[in-house]
């Protein structure tokens, strides 16, 4: 993971903090015309979400296997919120989104997650019903292919009704899989991410990953030609990139802080979101910056702060509340694309990196990034409209 030596130039504070610990989770690519400065390791600190108290994890993290990124809110919501009084909304999303959501029919979105959440469907049920989304074409199947035999709980409920409500959110009409490995070691999410594939899904979108590292799930699971791979890039801020999300064939989705104020909305780079310069990981043909040499992440981002979250309903884990972390961010672009209708012919991240497609997302980085409108955190932005997708 590098950093940019900014030392020769005058630095705003916001600049000055993201020499060390990047400024609102982002650290910035050299912009045109700028030499390649030396690079340094950065220090990894404590996530804010984690510092303020703001979130927990909503999964067992074991180290050297792969977790979820849900964050389940701790402050901010009553106890007895309801749909939107717990955070964003749908409606929020496909606004500040510019999101067609009469689009999506027949694009089957798959999610893998590790173990079973026994009440998912009439969960989905009750999310769609509270805010008008109609009835969803979901199923739900084991890493085997089977609408049946569910594994066991493996404490991924939370991250499952995140999950399916976020492509809701976004893509009503889609067809949604939920392929449930049998746990969450890597060959289990393995198995689950290509039977999704076997099913006949057009994207796949992956809320989990391993910290740190490059090489606990498989690149070839995870690079299909037509299909569209999504990961959460995680909530552990700079330096901590892992697969999948780190995978040159994957499209990493960072996180941003979604605000509104009076009926505008606005997006800055989330402190949480993971991204860095992937060591280990080469670099792919379409990016091109003077300052990473390996892979770069993120690529493009989505909602993924607590101040406030989103609204998920789960009645396994007790109703309605607040939800962040880079897990809603994958999801709803996930249905974006979906909307989009085009991903067999995505390649990674491919899309948000090209020139022409900077016109249709949102600059994130507002005074948070230098001499570019790139951020580790926040890739190159959010959706604005489907253009870039």
């Amino acid at each position: 993971m590098r950093s940019l030596n900014l030392a020769r130039y005058a630095l705003s504070a916001c600049a000055a903090a993201a020499i060390v610990s990047g400024c609102g989770g982002s650290q910035p690519l050299a912009g045109p015309g700028m030499m390649p400065q030396q690079a340094r390791s950065a220090p990894h600190t404590v996530p804010e979400w984690k510092a303020r108290g703001q979130a927990r994890s909503a999964c067992p993290e074991v180290v050297g296997k792969p977790t979820c990124f849900a964050l389940i809110k701790t402050k901010g919501a009553s106890p007895a919120c309801i749909g939107s009084s717990c955070g964003w909304a749908p409606l929020d999303l496909q606004t500040r989104y510019k999101l067609p959501i009469a689009k999506g029919a027949g694009q089957i979105v798959a999610i893998v997650d590790a173990g079973d959440n026994p009440s998912a469907a009439s969960d989905l049920s009750t999310y769609r019903t509270q805010f008008g989304l109609g009835t969803a074409v979901f199923s739900k199947y084991n890493q085997e292919g089977q609408q049946g035999n569910y594994p066991t709980y493996t404490g991924w409920s939370v991250e499952i009704d995140l999950d399916i409500e976020m492509v809701s959110a976004t893509c009503p009409k889609c067809t949604i899989f939920l392929v449930e490995a049998n746990s969450s070691d890597n060959a289990d999410l393995e198995a689950a991410e290509a039977e999704a594939v076997t099913l006949g899904a057009h994207i796949v979108s992956n809320s989990w990953g391993c910290y740190g590292s490059i090489s606990c799930v498989g690149q070839s699971y995870f690079d299909t030609p037509g299909v569209a791979y999504l990961a959460a890039t995680g909530d552990a801020g700079l330096n901590q990139m892992g697969a999948p999300a780190a995978l040159a064939s994957v499209a990493a989705i960072g996180g941003t802080q979604l605000a509104k104020n009076g009926s505008q909305y606005s997006e800055t780079i989330w402190s949480g979101a993971g991204g860095g310069c992937v060591t280990g990981i080469a670099k792919p043909k379409w990016q091109h910056d003077n300052v990473c040499s390996a892979r770069a992440a993120a690529d493009g981002s989505a909602e993924a702060g607590c101040s406030p979250g989103v609204s998920e309903f789960d009645s396994f884990d007790g109703g309605w509340f607040g939800v962040c972390g880079t897990s809603a961010a994958s999801p709803i672009v996930a249905g974006a694309f979906g909307l989009a209708g085009n991903a067999t012919k995505q390649n990674g991240g491919r899309t948000f990196w090209l020139r022409k497609h900077r016109k249709h997302l949102y600059d994130v980085c507002s005074s948070q990034c230098l001499f570019s409108t790139y951020s580790y955190g926040g890739g190159w932005g959010s959706p604005n409209g489907l253009g870039a997708l």
